[in-house]
């Protein structure tokens, strides 16, 4: 079963496609990369497989089911953004944002949810900085 597979995607902004009848599938353990010129879709590709904008027809399905009862196995991290390094925030906090998938957005994290955050500091030897505040400084 492969782990991402794309099938007749079709984008449109104002009425204009942008994206038309795109397919593919990615095998498992691959990775893959999207290359190609500014205004080319890729951005657009993107947002359209993680549900960020509609699409006009075609499905994504995360190992063979529909992206809707998938979504908690997808994290996503955006090419830009900006930081505000004043924010409260600290690294514990930053890694448990990628369990909002399995929290939901407006509730607070379980202790299995912070046990596993907890982990990952861990693999990377971070837990010494987890109640640390991100900043500059």
């Amino acid at each position: 079963m492969k782990p991402l597979t794309v099938d007749q995607l079709t984008v449109a902004y104002q009425r204009q496609a942008v994206l038309e009848d795109v397919s593919f599938s990615v095998p498992e353990g691959k990775l893959i990369g999207i290359i190609g010129p500014n205004g080319a879709g890729k951005s657009t590709l993107m947002k359209a497989i993680l549900d960020l904008i509609p699409r006009v027809k075609g499905d994504i399905a995360i190992y063979g089911k529909a992206y809707k009862q998938q979504r908690h196995l997808v994290g996503y991290v955006p090419q830009r953004g900006s930081v505000d390094w004043d924010f409260p925030t600290n690294a514990l906090d930053v890694v448990l944002m990628g369990r909002y998938g399995h929290i939901g957005l407006w509730k607070r994290p379980r202790k299995e949810d912070v046990a596993v955050a907890m982990q990952c500091l861990e693999k990377v030897g971070m837990t010494p900085y987890a109640k640390r505040q991100i900043s500059l400084k």
